[in-house]
C-alpha cells in the first residue's frame, strides 16, 4: 500500500515540491553561508518524493546552532513552506481518494517550520534515532 501511495503521490504534488525544495537549496548552497539550509532543503525535497513509511524525529544531538537556523528558516521560509503544505493538504482532502495525500502534506509541515536538528527515518524504526542510550 506504501508503494502504491507514495507513487500516486510522487505524480500530482511530490515531483512538484521536490523540485521546488531542489531549487531552494541550490540557491542555498550558492550563497555560502546559507548553506546548512541548503542542505536541510535537499533533505526534504528526498522526504517530499517519498513520504510514505517515513517520519521526522528530532536529532537528539543537535545543539543551539540548529535552534539560531531554525529560528532563521523559521521567519524566511518555514511559515511561508507550512502554509503551502497546509494549503495544498486542504485541498487534497477535497475528495476522498486524495485524504491521504493529504494527510501526507500535513505530516510534511513541521520539517518545513523547523527542519534543522531533524532526521528522516523509516516509520519502523522512528524509536531507533540515536542508538542505544549513553552511558
Amino acid at each position: 500500500m506504501r508503494t502504491l501511495l507514495n507513487l500516486i503521490w510522487l505524480i500530482f504534488c511530490g515531483l512538484w515540491m521536490a523540485i521546488g525544495y531542489v531549487i531552494a537549496g541550490v540557491i542555498c548552497c550558492i550563497l555560502i553561508i546559507t548553506i546548512p539550509f541548503g542542505i536541510a532543503s535537499f533533505r526534504i525535497a528526498n522526504y517530499a518524493l517519498w513520504p510514505f513509511g517515513r517520519t521526522v524525529v528530532k536529532d537528539p544531538r543537535a545543539g543551539a546552532a540548529s535552534a539560531i537556523g531554525n529560528v532563521i528558516w523559521l521567519i524566511f521560509a518555514g511559515i511561508w513552506l507550512a502554509i503551502g503544505h497546509i494549503v495544498t493538504g486542504v485541498a487534497l482532502c477535497v475528495t476522498i481518494i486524495g485524504i491521504p495525500l493529504g494527510i501526507a502534506s500535513f505530516k510534511m509541515v513541521p520539517i518545513s517550520l523547523l527542519p534543522l536538528g531533524a532526521q528522516i527515518v523509516p516509520s519502523d524504526g522512528a524509536t531507533l534515532v540515536g542508538g542505544p542510550p549513553r552511558r
